[in-house]
C-alpha cells in the first residue's frame, strides 16, 4: 500500500537542487507561513477543466503549445514584456491551429517560472566562490555575497509578482486582446516584415480566408463569444517544494489536494528520481502535471514513474515532455514510446526542443541554434507516428521580445549579434520573431501531414 499523502511528505525524501544554505532557517520556515495565508493564484476547477483539454490532447484531438520564459525575472517584469509574450504564443497558436485543423491548448510558462536546477551549486569568478544564482525567488543573478545569499522574502515578492502577471494574462484572454482578427493582424504583420515572409504567404493568405468566411456566414467577435476570448494557462517546473507545498490546498468541492500556483506543473529530467521529493510532492496533487524525460531515462524507469504519477492512468493526468537534443532523438525516443505503448499507458506526448540544444560560443554565450530546434521537433514528429502515438504537443522557451539569444531562424541572427540583445537570467530563448517562425514550420509539417492523410483516406 502506497503511504499516505501529505504536502509536507516530500520532506523526508532526498531532494535535489532546493538550497540548503537559507541563513535563517525560521525566517524560512515564517514565510513558508505567511504564503499558506495567501489567495490561491488558480483555482482547482481550472486545473480541472486543463486536465479535460490535455485529455483530448493524449486523445489526438487537440494540440499542446507550452511556452514562455526559461526564467522569470524581477528586473524584467513589465506590462509591455507580458504583452508581447502573450501576443506571440497567441499568433503561434493561430498559426498551428489552421495547420493542424485541431484546437490549441494554450499553456505559458509564466507567472511562477522563477527557479531554475544548477549543475553546481557554487560558482568561481577571480577566485572568489559564491553561491550560484537558482533564480530570482531565491537569490540575486549579482556576483555578491549578498545578493548570492537566498533571501526567503523573495518568494513573497515572486509570489506577488506571479498575481500580477496572472491578473494581465487573464484581462487579455477574455477582454478582447485576444480577438482573433487581432491576433491575425499580428501575424500577417510578422509574415511581412520576416525574410521568409514569402514562404509562409500561402498559409497566411488561407487563414484571412477562412476568418472573412467566417465572418460572411456571421461569426464575428460579437456574435461568437469563442471568436473574442481565449483560455490559457499557466505552468512553471515544481522546483522549490517549500514554496509549491505552501501554494497547495484542499478544494473544497472535491476534497482533493490542488497546488494553486499554477495550472500545471512539472517534474524536471534532475529531480525525476522515483524514491526523491519531487516525484512525491507531483503526485500526491490533482493538477495535471508534466515530467521531463532525457536522453538518460531508461523505459523500465519511466513506467515506474508513471505508476507513481498516475496509477489510475488518468487521461490527461500525464504529460511526458521529451528533451534529447537534435541528434539523438532518433536513437533514444522511440524505446521510450514503445515501453509506453505497450503497456498502455495514457499520456500526452510534447516535445522540448531547447535543453537539448544548448552549447557555447568561443565568446562566452550560451546559445541553441534555430536549425536543431526544428530538427528536434520533426524527428519527434516523425518518430511518435511510426510507434503508434500521437505527437501532441511542444514545449518552448520563448519571449516576446526582440532578444539575441538563439542563433539563427528567417533573421539569421549570428554568434556575433548575440551581445546586441542577450538578456536572459539563464538559458538562450527564442525571440518573438523566431518563435512564430518556428510556429509556421511545425505549421507545414501538420497541414502536409494532414493532407497526406486525406489522400490515403480517398484512395
Amino acid at each position: 500500500m502506497k503511504e499516505r499523502w501529505t504536502p509536507a511528505g516530500w520532506r523526508s525524501k532526498p531532494a535535489k537542487h532546493i538550497p540548503a544554505d537559507y541563513p535563517d532557517a525560521t525566517a524560512l520556515a515564517q514565510v513558508e507561513q505567511q504564503l499558506r495565508s495567501y489567495p490561491p493564484l488558480v483555482f482547482a476547477g481550472e486545473a480541472r477543466t486543463l486536465k479535460a483539454r490535455l485529455a483530448e490532447v493524449a486523445e489526438g484531438k487537440a494540440f499542446l503549445l507550452q511556452g514562455g520564459d526559461c526564467a522569470e525575472s524581477f528586473r524584467e517584469f513589465h506590462p509591455d514584456n507580458i504583452r508581447d509574450t502573450f501576443r506571440t504564443l497567441m499568433a503561434m497558436s493561430v498559426v498551428l491551429t489552421f495547420a493542424g485543423s485541431k484546437p490549441v491548448v494554450k499553456l505559458g510558462r509564466i507567472a511562477g517560472q522563477f527557479g531554475k536546477p544548477r549543475s553546481d551549486d557554487t560558482e568561481t569568478q577571480g577566485g572568489v566562490t559564491l553561491p550560484a544564482y537558482r533564480g530570482d525567488n531565491i537569490n540575486g543573478m549579482e556576483f555578491t555575497p549578498e545578493q548570492r545569499t537566498p533571501d526567503p522574502e523573495r518568494l513573497l515578492r515572486a509570489y506577488s509578482q506571479s498575481a500580477a502577471t496572472l491578473n494581465l494574462i487573464r484581462a487579455f484572454a477574455q477582454g478582447g486582446y485576444a480577438d482573433l482578427n487581432n491576433v491575425h493582424r499580428w501575424m500577417v504583420g510578422f509574415v511581412a516584415d520576416s525574410p521568409q515572409g514569402k514562404r509562409y504567404q500561402e498559409i497566411a493568405d488561407r487563414i484571412s480566408e477562412a476568418i472573412a468566411f467566417m465572418e460572411a456566414c456571421g461569426i464575428t467577435p460579437e456574435s461568437v463569444p469563442q471568436v473574442r476570448h481565449v483560455d490559457v494557462y499557466t505552468s512553471h517546473e515544481a522546483l522549490l517544494l517549500g514554496y509549491e507545498e505552501a501554494m497547495t490546498r484542499i478544494d473544497s468541492t472535491s476534497g482533493d489536494w490542488y497546488d494553486t500556483s499554477a495550472h500545471f506543473v512539472w517534474i524536471g529530467d534532475r529531480t525525476r528520481q522515483p524514491d526523491g521529493a519531487h516525484v512525491e510532492f507531483a503526485r500526491g496533487v490533482k493538477n495535471p502535471i508534466g515530467l521531463k524525460c532525457g536522453p538518460s531515462l531508461d523505459p523500465d524507469e519511466l513506467l515506474r514513474l508513471i505508476d507513481i504519477l498516475n496509477p489510475a492512468n488518468e487521461t490527461g493526468r500525464l504529460t511526458l515532455i521529451t528533451r534529447f537534443g537534435a541528434d539523438k532523438v532518433e536513437q533514444g525516443l522511440p524505446r521510450l514510446v514503445r515501453a509506453v505503448q505497450r503497456e498502455g499507458r495514457s499520456v500526452v506526448w510534447s516535445c522540448d526542443p531547447m535543453h537539448g540544444n544548448t552549447l557555447k560560443t568561443a565568446s562566452g554565450f550560451k546559445t541553441r541554434p534555430f536549425d536543431r530546434i526544428l530538427a528536434e521537433v520533426r524527428s519527434f514528429m516523425n518518430v511518435l507516428p511510426v510507434e503508434g502515438a500521437y505527437p501532441g504537443g511542444v514545449h518552448v522557451e520563448m519571449t516576446g521580445q526582440q532578444v539575441t539569444e538563439c542563433i539563427g531562424g528567417a533573421a539569421a541572427l549570428t554568434e556575433e549579434d548575440l551581445s546586441s540583445r542577450y538578456h536572459t537570467h539563464c538559458d538562450p530563448r527564442l525571440n518573438g520573431a523566431q518563435a512564430i517562425d518556428l510556429a509556421f514550420l511545425i505549421a507545414e509539417h501538420l497541414r502536409g501531414v494532414r493532407i497526406n492523410d486525406a489522400r490515403a483516406k480517398a484512395g
